[in-house]
């Protein structure tokens, strides 16, 4: 992983995970307007930017982020979010606070997953077939980012990306491989906060469904007029959600 900032000032550290085929530059404005007032780690994945040859299940990811982050309030997106929810139940002494945008804990159904699993073995197969440039291409002309700015695509940021990188992100941490993880959630004592935007219906469903699961220290929001990205897509917005959460934290 990344190794994190100076944290030699009283700032709140933040430790921010990216979704799949981006890496820890692609957190925009967003990533930006929150280094101005707290200690912003961006870490890349397993099988991205800078750690693209290093191979790890979620697991085994949350232990490397943990270790790289250390005492913070993890926010993740997407894979990012899955992998911080992994670092909050697995490191809970680390986790000051979660934040979960466009994240689920897993698929329930075993038939499901385990046909997630195949689908994901078979992306990963093309992946490698077609090339990270085409690849992208096919990934983000999903309905899913319809709604991304040209300049939060991050073409060439995530072309940095190499094949088989995102190839084993696929097999190792893909949706399939993860275990379900809706029956713990009700171990997080941490405050959390889930986000998704309002025309992502699905997620903005797993997102009011996790915070219940949570229990009375999650907090739901839905970022208007955006989709799966929302911080990418309405990053004022997401940020008008996510800084008051944010100052409900005692500075360290």
């Amino acid at each position: 992983m990344s190794e994190p900032g100076d944290h030699g000032d009283r700032r709140q550290r933040l430790v921010l995970l990216h979704g799949f085929t981006q890496t820890s530059g692609c957190w925009g404005p967003v990533g930006d307007d929150l280094a101005r007032d707290h200690d912003v780690v961006r870490l890349d994945a397993p099988g991205h930017g800078a750690n693209g040859a290093v191979r790890a299940d979620l697991v085994e990811g949350a232990a490397l982020a943990a270790e790289a982050g250390g005492k913070a309030i993890y926010v993740g997106y997407s894979m990012g979010a899955r992998l911080a929810l992994h670092v909050a139940l697995g490191h809970p002494g680390l986790v000051e606070g979660l934040v979960l945008v466009g994240g689920t804990p897993g698929i329930e159904d075993d038939v499901e997953r385990a046909a997630r699993r195949a689908h994901d073995q078979d992306l990963a197969d093309h992946l490698r077939e077609v090339g990270v440039e085409r690849f992208l291409d096919e990934w983000l002309a999903q309905p899913l980012f319809a709604g991304l700015p040209d300049w939060a695509r991050f073409t060439e940021e995530r072309a940095g990306n190499t094949a088989e990188g995102l190839a084993s992100s696929l097999e190792l941490a893909g949706t399939g491989s993860q275990e379900s993880l809706w029956r713990r959630l009700g171990d997080l004592t941490m405050p959390v906060m889930t986000l998704a935007g309002t025309r992502d219906l699905r997620f903005a469903d797993i997102a009011s469904r996790t915070a219940e699961a949570v229990g009375a220290h999650a907090t739901v929001a839905l970022v208007p007029g955006s989709g799966h990205a929302a911080h990418l897509e309405q990053p004022d917005h997401f940020l008008d959600h996510l800084r008051p959460w944010l100052a409900t934290f005692p500075r360290q």
